[in-house]
């Protein structure tokens, strides 16, 4: 079914350096501009993302070019967003928008690299996203496809289930629910080490995700001034942040990831102190004195 459109719809997608919508930049941004009258019109951009401060290419985050397949050498020639602003600005115009999940992450960037424009060249595009109108295609298709457990539990099992959220029907239908897609799925193994690993380790700390691992599953902290550094790193440089989160508002599991951290980077601070202050075994002794014998040819006096 073609749309019935007032004003151009402009469909949009990107690609960036990271996740991370306050430091990472766009890489490639892509409209497709669809008029009242049928007319589609695409045009794609190829960008450097610029670091505005050091004023030098971004680097990708390996985790984001493993997705999306470019490299940082695939830029070095591509002009920066603040280059093709105008043109992109003018491509918006008063269209409406849409994407797919774009609400949560494409649509923020965007702006975020508008606003950089602005801030940092102290140029106004005179556009304000915020007041467009929004199509997430991919709201739509969970609100008219639903993602829960009635919904996986007339797929797989058939029919609906009584007392939906009481705790003991949906255990139960929880239960019938896996047995359903183990005999719809022959490529799935009957066994809880291959089922619960369905879907890769996840990568949160702490379940309310103040902690989380990173490439190297090493724990970063994923929020606040602090965001993006390693939790040793925030130990070596600030260690009062751990006594700020123990007396915050944070969930009793997060302050538990927090204080085994401590006591982790507590004992390695400790033990590598030891190591220095540990006197010089016999042979220790014998050896350096060897060296400095063979080293020195001079005279004391």
């Amino acid at each position: 079914m073609e749309l019935k459109l007032t004003r151009p719809l402009l469909f949009f997608d990107i690609e960036s350096t990271g996740l991370n919508i306050a430091t990472d930049c766009i890489i490639e941004l892509s409209f497709v501009k669809v008029f009242p009258d049928g007319e589609q019109r695409i045009k794609t951009w190829k960008i450097k993302p610029w670091d505005y401060e050091t004023r030098t290419q971004r680097p990708i985050a390996p985790s984001a070019s493993a997705v999306n397949g470019v490299k940082d050498s695939d830029l070095v020639d591509c002009p920066r967003f603040f280059e093709v602003v105008d043109e992109v600005v003018e491509w918006i115009g008063d269209s409406d928008l849409a994407g797919f999940n774009s609400s949560k992450f494409d649509l923020p960037l965007l702006a975020e690299e508008i606003e950089r424009v602005r801030h940092y060249l102290g140029r106004d595009t005179g556009v304000n996203l915020h007041d467009k109108k929004m199509v997430d295609v991919q709201t739509i298709y969970h609100f008219k496809e639903p993602r829960n457990l009635k919904a996986a539990y007339r797929f797989y099992c058939g029919g609906d289930f009584e007392n939906a959220h009481t705790a003991e029907a949906d255990t139960v239908a929880t239960y019938e629910v896996l047995k359903g897609q183990l005999s719809m799925y022959d490529d799935l193994k009957n066994d809880v080490d291959s089922l619960s690993a369905i879907g890769g380790r996840p990568r949160v700390v702490d379940y309310a995700g103040r902690l989380i691992y990173n490439d190297d599953r090493v724990p970063v902290i994923s929020f606040g001034k602090h965001k993006g550094k390693t939790a040793r790193e925030v130990y070596l440089t600030e260690p009062s942040y751990f006594s700020w989160i123990m007396n915050g508002e944070f969930t009793l599991d997060t302050k538990r990831q927090f204080a085994l951290l401590k006591e982790q980077f507590d004992k390695e601070r400790k033990a590598g102190a030891a190591a220095k202050r540990k006197p010089l075994s016999d042979n220790e002794v014998a050896d350096a004195a060897k060296l400095l014998s063979e080293k020195w040819t001079g005279k004391l006096f």
